[in-house]
């Protein structure tokens, strides 16, 4: 059996799928873009202020679960362009401050033209 969870403090689903699925105290979240909760619009700015929103949109799923970023055990990061990835990284190490292990890459496109989208794996002590 699992257990999904949906947070109003985060941007509904765009799609069939679920915020986050819990299975044997293991979190999966699905991808967050850099989407405003309240209207589902995509904020404008640079990269750091989307991953702001991103972590943001985290952050809200996570509580929805009774985590925060300290229960997460792995990030799996999209960039848009990695040229962007000291800006990045400089936004993602303030939420992420333990170093849970990570997969970082360009792609060709994400939806709405976010710059970047994160999903997480996270545990519960």
């Amino acid at each position: 059996m699992f257990t999904t969870f949906q947070s109003p403090d985060a941007p509904p689903a765009v799609g069939p799928y679920s915020q986050a699925m819990e299975k044997g105290g293991f979190v999966f979240t699905s991808a967050q873009l850099p989407l405003d909760p309240v209207t589902g619009d995509l904020i404008e700015g640079n990269v750091e202020d989307q991953t702001h929103q991103v972590c943001k949109n985290l952050g809200a799923v996570l509580k929805a679960c009774g985590l925060d970023y300290g229960n997460v055990l792995q990030a799996v990061c999209y960039l848009k362009d990695m040229a962007d990835f000291a800006d990045f990284n400089a936004v993602y190490g303030e939420y992420f401050t333990h170093k849970p292990t990570r997969v970082c890459v360009a792609v060709a496109g994400m939806a709405k033209g976010a710059k970047v989208e994160i999903s997480l794996v996270a545990a519960r002590d």
